[in-house]
């Protein structure tokens, strides 16, 4: 019998395809084709450099095999194969019965990435992967909307028609932008991709479109062109992405939303389907929200507009006034207020954003827990587990 060996996989269904675990990963390890991002068993050697980079935790799948599942197999799949009972000396066998240096590996996996992210338990099933590189859909620009007024931080409003083709966006998903032209070598660029803004039932109420919130970087491939797109234009999209960053079906649900800049996208469709399905009367909605200064701010204005008995907001700025202010000294200032909501078990946490932001809301978090006898850590991996606890940074 063949000796069980340890292998690396990627979860297809929880994947966004931002390609960045195979940029990443120093030895070529990670490939893609048109639908699905792999790795290759016989390279990996388990370095784990592309762990901590993943923003939705879809790299940090193990599995034990008596024989490693080819790329051919995995370029096939639409999920993850369940961990096979394996007969090891006699006895059968799972991953946590392994030897301790499996078990080690494993824990240092899991650290690196922070856990492995859920869904909520009554989200809507979502749709993930339908338009590939191979196979693209074809959007028309609707509208390109300015957001902000100050002139180092251009950031659009992007609303795409996607005409008679099906595309069955949740809100917190995310679809690709296929730039036009090829690389350096000659290869057709991979997409970018980009969390959509709007609800499932669209933009526009009935209608099969989306938005995009875009932020033109000055050397930015993919930010220049969208941001320059004209309506009428056409582009080729792929997706949807993600099935974890869901928001709750539930209206009791409780959501405490913390992003910066276009990290308000996601925020912004969960505020719109909440807007349209339940109104006020739900468990509530707090959001934290950083920008540099009101005229960076995404959506500053309409944000204005939510009543507050749907939206509790705490807009916080860092290059605005005398004090700088970032989100996590806002979390403290409302101490009580995030208390109450973590300690909560109708509560689920979003964060997205700069991954830069993510240490200060932990250290915020861990000191919130802390004054109130809880031990974050522990919570944290109780609300990740139930489909809570959301993180998406880049």
């Amino acid at each position: 019998m063949n000796k069980p060996v340890k292998q690396h996989l990627i979860d297809p269904e929880i994947c966004i395809r931002c390609y960045t675990c195979e940029m990443t990963c120093p030895i070529g390890a990670i490939q893609h084709n048109d639908d699905n991002v792999v790795v290759d068993a016989e390279t990996c050697n388990f370095c784990m450099d592309c762990i901590p980079v993943c923003p939705t935790g879809s790299i940090d799948e193990w599995r034990v095999v008596l024989e490693p599942y080819s790329l051919e197999e995995q370029y096939e799949w639409a999920e993850l194969p369940a961990q096979e009972e394996i007969e090891t000396g006699g006895a059968d066998a799972s991953v946590e019965a392994l030897d301790e240096a499996m078990a080690a590996l494993l824990a240092e996996a899991h650290a690196g990435a922070g856990g492995k992210a859920r869904a909520p338990a009554s989200a809507t099933k979502a749709s993930v992967n339908m338009y590939t590189l191979g196979k693209p859909a074809t959007a028309k620009v609707q509208g390109n909307y300015r957001l902000t007024d100050d002139p180092d931080h251009d950031v659009r409003h992007i609303i795409l028609d996607l005409g008679s083709q099906p595309f069955p966006v949740l809100e917190g998903q995310s679809l690709g932008i296929l730039p036009p032209g090829t690389d350096a070598d000659g290869k057709p660029h991979l997409p970018r991709l980009y969390s959509v803004s709007s609800p499932r039932d669209g933009e526009r109420p009935g209608y099969n479109n989306v938005s995009l919130t875009v932020k033109r970087e000055a050397q930015g491939l993919c930010s220049n062109y969208v941001c320059d797109l004209k309506p009428g234009d056409e582009v080729q999209v792929t997706g949807p992405f993600g099935a974890t960053f869901l928001m709750p079906d539930d209206p009791e649900a409780r959501l405490l939303m913390i992003c910066t800049g276009t990290g308000s996208a996601p925020m912004r469709a969960f505020t719109m389907r909440r807007q349209r399905v339940v109104g006020s009367k739900s468990g509530g909605m707090t959001m934290f929200f950083g920008a540099r200064s009101p005229e960076a701010l995404p959506y500053f204005g309409p944000l204005k507009k939510v009543p507050a008995a749907l939206l509790d907001q705490h807009l916080v700025y860092s290059r605005s006034g005398e004090t700088k202010e970032y989100v996590q000294d806002r979390m403290m200032a409302e101490e009580e207020k995030v208390a109450d909501l973590i300690a909560d078990p109708k509560t689920h946490v979003y964060i997205c954003g700069l991954r830069g932001m993510e240490d200060g809301v932990e250290r915020a978090f861990t000191n919130i827990a802390e004054s109130i006898g809880l031990q974050w850590v522990a919570l944290r991996d109780v609300m990740r587990e139930d489909g809570r606890y959301h993180v998406e940074t880049y």
